[in-house]
């Protein structure tokens, strides 16, 4: 793991151990899609920004199909 890997996995992990001091003993529900949905819009927003919005290049840089990163778009609005 690099040493940007490194910075936002300690950030992820930063913000749920907040998260759950923030429960104050509620219990906690559906949290992979929370995180996900958390995470997943603003990774697309400047991952496209920085591809200058071409959706084939973000979709490289993400990893992904194209045909995936505009369902991800639509599904948040972005494209």
């Amino acid at each position: 793991m690099d040493n940007n890997e490194e910075q936002i996995a300690a950030a992820i992990k930063r913000t749920m151990e907040q998260y759950f001091r923030d429960l104050d003993g509620e219990p906690p529900s559906a949290i992979y899609d929370m995180v996900m949905s958390c995470v997943e819009r603003p990774l697309l927003e400047i991952v496209l920004a920085h591809a200058k919005g071409n959706q084939t290049k973000a979709a490289e840089l993400l990893g992904i199909n194209r045909n995936t990163l505009r369902k991800k778009l639509k599904e948040y609005d972005l494209g």
